[in-house]
């Protein structure tokens, strides 16, 4: 005589719809939460512009999102090419925890495995900025970047010459709730600290960032001899003054003006804006998050310069 014990059919009936009923709550939760990690890695963040590789127009490389060698940086503490952050196990990031992603987004840090173990992550990775992450956003992050196929890309291994400390931003340090996301202006302020906007735009004096004193102010240096990865006939650029001043910032730009550089590379005066900047990946960018940074670039102190 069997052992097995089998349900009834009533049962059966219930198992089978209570399963159904699981996974299609955890499809449905997964959903948006996937596509909002689309969206914030793929436009706002702007993560392709670094990590995905292009070939020599400048152009990413199809079925290599993410996989690394998109731009590299050659400076004194630090050299390397972005990293390869799509799930292959090997020169990925699928053997990361989902902890282990997020601690490396917000803080710069690599799991306490693999070749480079604990080595902290390039001092280009703006993790001082994605500090300010809403909870929800890490977590449609994660579950975006799990979702992108693995692509094996063996990519040189980072050379650290000298200790470097990020420097703080203190709208990332504050954070923001998702209450501030009803207001236009904090909810831009929210896009363009995790865009790392301010991070190119505003000087660096003796190797440091000006944020207490120049926010927005510009004169940044991007130049071949360290930037690494855009096409051959780039000269290199200087980052613009995005704060209110009238004259040397955007004070007299109007709205669409502002967005149209931003999404289209195309300055007030009708010239092409030059790369590191990611304007194809920018060109995503919903309307109404476009306009909630406008609002917030507004409210820049003016700094002549």
């Amino acid at each position: 005589m069997s052992n097995r014990t089998f349900l009834a059919a009533p049962a059966r009936t219930a198992l089978v719809v209570g399963l159904l009923t699981t996974f299609t709550a955890s499809a449905v939760a997964q959903g948006p939460a996937l596509e909002r990690g689309r969206y914030l890695v793929t436009t706002v963040m702007a993560c392709g512009n670094c990590h995905t590789p292009k070939d020599v127009e400048g152009r990413p490389v199809a079925g290599k999102e993410l996989s690394g060698g998109g731009i590299g940086f050659d400076v004194p503490p630090f050299s390397g090419t972005a990293a390869n952050i799509t799930p292959d196990l090997e020169t990925g990031i699928g053997s990361w925890t989902d902890d282990e992603i997020k601690r490396a987004l917000t803080h710069g840090e690599r799991p306490k495995k693999g070749p480079q173990a604990g080595k902290p992550l390039a001092p280009m990775m703006a993790a001082n900025f994605f500090k300010a992450l809403l909870p929800s956003d890490l977590d449609a992050i994660v579950a975006y970047l799990r979702s992108v196929p693995p692509v094996r890309n063996v990519l040189p291994a980072p050379v650290y010459r000298l200790p470097f400390k990020r420097e703080a931003f203190a709208e990332a340090d504050r954070g923001f709730t998702e209450r501030d996301m009803r207001d236009t202006v904090r909810r831009g302020a929210y896009l363009a600290t995790i865009a790392h906007c301010l991070e190119c735009h505003t000087p660096m004096e003796r190797g440091a960032l000006q944020f207490e004193t120049a926010l927005g102010a510009g004169g940044r240096p991007f130049l071949p001899s360290f930037v690494k990865g855009l096409p051959a006939q780039w000269k290199g650029s200087v980052s613009r003054n995005v704060t209110s001043h009238p004259e040397t910032g955007l004070g007299a730009w109007s709205d669409a003006e502002i967005k149209r550089a931003i999404t289209q590379g195309i300055g007030r005066d009708g010239r092409k804006l030059m790369e590191p900047m990611a304007y194809a990946w920018y060109a995503g960018i919903r309307d109404e998050d476009l306009d909630a940074i406008v609002a917030y670039l507004r409210t820049l102190p003016p700094i002549a310069r």
